[in-house]
């Protein structure tokens, strides 16, 4: 039995005599108003693809939402608050990792797997400023979503199977890979300083600086900055981003503009949108219809489609579209979010074409 599954199977066995009936707050509370607290996830999941010529079956961890750990640390200071949160992936097998013709190793922890090391002061009144390892101002801005279906369907197509290569026509493995042809642009994770204005109206706006700081031999350097919407209106919720990103690679400049935007109404019913361009002449549109329904006692379940279509990924000419159904089923009593998704990927270019490749996402969230 390889680490990953024995880990797999310790965890889920964990899961189930810790988390009943509601998992438990790991929280200190000083008596100056500042507590600590641990937080944290497992997210397993069975993946399954086909490539149109042979199957690849998985037990993966989910790279929509990976295993993780973490730390907050709160104290009121000076008229606002200042926090500090560490967070980091345990570095279980990727669901976005797996190729045809690679499994990566069951557990395999790097300094690339931390996510945050986040030094932050919100001043209440100027707005909040952050230093350390954290999320750029558009991390998130391409990503707005209401339906509560993020797990399996959301606007990172390439989590979900990333890695595996397209096959040409004629069955032979190509170097396009959907991850490669599927990006939203969206911001990520950086060493950087970043400020957040206060709130106007619902309104408010991100600018950060930063560069790589746990990948080797890396020296890009990143800014952007980005715009942000929440509001509620008689009938339901709207949320949405627009942001801009540059990145400096050497002194040679990528540029990307995105947004997205998600309507949540108190019927249930949602519809998520989201855009993107680079300079570089790609482009896509992503879609997404929803619905959020209480018919079961032991949680809310969330339904949805969604459509993906790119262009120019990987050369000028070429054309990228993803259609997705899926489901999470909330089981309130464990903090536990089941999950099914169905993608099916279209890619083809000017001079060759591809055979679609079909994947099947099943797993569970726990949080505590």
């Amino acid at each position: 039995m390889n680490s990953f599954l024995r880990t797999t199977i310790v965890s889920v066995g964990w899961i189930g005599t810790a988390a009943l009936p509601v998992a438990a707050e790991f929280k200190y509370e000083n008596n100056t108003g500042g507590h600590v607290s641990i937080y944290g996830q497992f997210n397993p999941a069975y993946q399954s693809v086909d490539d149109g010529i042979s199957s690849t079956d998985t037990l993966v961890d989910s790279a929509h939402s990976n295993t993780r750990v973490g730390m907050w640390v709160s104290q009121p200071m000076g008229g606002g608050t200042f926090t500090f949160n560490f967070e980091t992936a345990l570095g279980l097998r990727a669901s976005d990792a797996v190729t045809q013709t690679t499994t990566p190793k069951g557990i395999d922890w790097s300094r690339t797997k931390l996510r945050k090391i986040d030094f932050a002061y919100d001043s209440g009144t100027y707005g909040k400023f952050y230093l350390g390892q954290g999320s750029m101002a558009t991390d998130g801005i391409a990503d707005t979503d209401l339906s509560s279906t993020s797990l399996v369907l959301y606007n990172g197509i390439g989590d979900t199977a990333g890695g595996f290569r397209f096959r040409t026509s004629a069955g032979a493995l190509s170097t396009v890979s959907i991850g490669s042809v599927t990006s939203s642009f969206d911001g990520g994770r950086r060493g950087r300083v970043r400020y957040d204005s206060p709130d106007f109206s619902g309104f408010s706006v991100s600018v950060a600086a930063g560069e790589e700081v746990l990948a080797s031999n890396s020296n890009d350097k990143f800014y952007d900055v980005a715009l942000r919407y929440a509001n509620e209106f008689s009938g339901g919720k709207l949320v949405g981003g627009l942001g801009f990103s540059r990145r400096d690679r050497n002194g040679v400049d990528q540029d990307d503009t995105f947004g997205s935007f998600s309507v949540l109404l108190d019927s249930g019913f949602n519809v998520s949108m989201a855009a993107g361009s680079r300079d570089s002449g790609e482009d896509y549109v992503y879609g997404k219809l929803g619905y959020k329904g209480d018919w079961f006692a032991i949680g809310q379940t969330a339904l949805a489609v969604d459509l993906y279509d790119g262009s120019n990924f990987n050369s000028n000419g070429s054309s990228t579209k993803v259609y997705g159904i899926g489901a999470v089923q909330n089981i309130d009593s464990l903090n536990l979010e089941a999950y099914l998704g169905l993608r099916s990927y279209e890619f083809s270019e000017t001079a060759t074409a591809y055979l679609d490749i079909d994947s099947v996402l099943f797993g569970a969230r726990w949080k505590f």
